[in-house]
């Protein structure tokens, strides 16, 4: 008989997090040691770190001169990157608590950590999001898997705070489907740190929210909203313009970020209008999901929101592939749809996916680096993932969205459930 006190078993619990956090931190920190880098995470660093210490604008000359200084030792010459802060004033929220020491080792190696930490979070949520339940052997290759294929460990050594964003966007999704529309209006709120990442998927959720009469998920979004863009402008008030004036600098340093863009420097003569009419036709197939979605439960609603991330991805919109770990919950929702649709099979279909995604991923990189005084990933790295999900989107959309066969398996379970 178990005699275990149950407050004994949290105190465990929260020694071995504790314990996984130090032996992380002291990990990443040797790592951060013997590997500069983490360039997508020091200007952010340094950026906030001046205006909590000196109350210096992050987009000002002088912390951009002093993030170019600490980065190449000198000021960026014409064509580098110029490591500028580019990110929403507000977002200094998210790395202000690492901005308390002057060790920039020490406080990538614990930003690291955070990173990691929402890796697992991500996953377990997913998980939970959709309801999939693999089993043991396939829920420990499933949490390898999360951790250690390609868009989950480029964006933690690089320090991106997508994996930030991914984490605020699941716990959106999941607040919208238990109905905790207030926590979801906030997660929505702050995934908004990269804009760029979230440009479809937050007027989605509020399309959808509206469709449903749902107002408490767009009050709380809205007065979220008002008091991360109204404080900014309490402290800088100049900040929107000067942030917008980095964002359109952006491109002018940084790698083809499109499709469009990636096709015209293959393809000089035919590239860029190929990139047009492939945003075109993406545009009026995500209108008529989003049509679809007026009114419709939240079956509907994840799907059509899982078709949107992908779709934000390759319509147009500037992007990275550090983004593409916000598409990590699509592959649970999609690995679950695929064991009710054919069972052992599915199960199958779900180790193969999984394999190959990590394997080709990987390999693709391997195979393609550009080996300069930078080494750089190809530009074919941004579309194998985007791509497979489309059209593994669109394969079961039928089976997930209309079937009657699916209805009646959802509806056993809920009876199921609730016996």
């Amino acid at each position: 008989m178990n005699t275990t006190r149950p407050e004994i078993k949290v105190i465990a619990a929260v020694g071995l997090l504790l314990a996984v956090v130090v032996v992380l931190t002291w990990g990443n920190y040797q790592f951060a040691l013997n590997n500069p880098g983490g360039s997508d995470f020091m200007p952010r660093w340094l950026g906030t770190r001046d205006f909590l210490t000196l109350g210096r604008s992050p987009y000002s000359q002088g912390t951009t001169r002093a993030i170019q200084r600490f980065f190449y030792g000198r000021t960026a010459l014409a064509g580098e990157d110029q490591q500028l802060f580019v990110y929403p004033f507000y977002s200094m929220l998210v790395f202000a608590p690492f901005a308390w020491t002057d060790n920039y080792e020490l406080a990538r190696a614990i930003w690291m950590t955070t990173l990691e930490l929402s890796l697992g979070g991500i996953a377990f949520i997913s998980l939970v999001l959709v309801e999939w339940q693999p089993k043991r052997k396939v829920l420990i290759i499933y949490l390898l898997f999360a951790f250690m294929w390609y868009h989950a460990v480029r964006p933690v050594i690089n320090g991106n705070a997508s994996v930030m964003v991914a984490l605020f966007i699941v716990f959106t999704l999941f607040g919208v489907v238990r109905g905790n529309f207030v926590s979801a209006g906030i997660m929505l709120a702050l995934s908004t740190i990269k804009p760029h990442m979230v440009v479809l998927f937050v007027p989605f959720v509020l399309w959808w929210a509206l469709s449903r009469r749902e107002l408490r998920l767009i009050w709380s979004f809205l007065v979220s909203m008002l008091l991360l863009v109204g404080g900014s402008l309490l402290l800088d008030r100049y900040w929107i313009i000067d942030n917008l004036r980095q964002i359109i600098a952006y491109p002018q340093y940084t790698l083809p970020g499109t499709p469009g863009a990636i096709f015209a420097g293959w393809w000089p003569d035919n590239g860029g209008r190929i990139g047009i009419w492939l945003t075109a036709v993406l545009a009026l197939l995500l209108l008529r999901e989003w049509l679809a979605a007026y009114g419709k439960d939240t079956r509907w609603f994840l799907w059509t929101a899982g078709i949107t991330l992908v779709i934000t991805n390759l319509i147009g919109i500037r992007t990275a592939t550090a983004n593409y770990i916000a598409l990590f919950p699509l592959l649970p929702l999609l690995f679950s749809l695929w064991e009710q649709r054919w069972q052992r099979v599915g199960r199958w279909l779900v180790l193969i996916t999984m394999a190959l995604l990590f394997i080709g991923i990987w390999w693709l990189f391997l195979a393609t680096l550009i080996k300069a005084e930078q080494p750089t990933q190809h530009p074919l790295l941004f579309f194998p993932l985007p791509i497979f999900l489309f059209i593994a989107f669109y394969w079961m959309r039928y089976w997930s969205l209309v079937s009657r066969q699916y209805r009646i398996r959802e509806t056993k379970k809920g009876l199921e459930l609730a016996k």
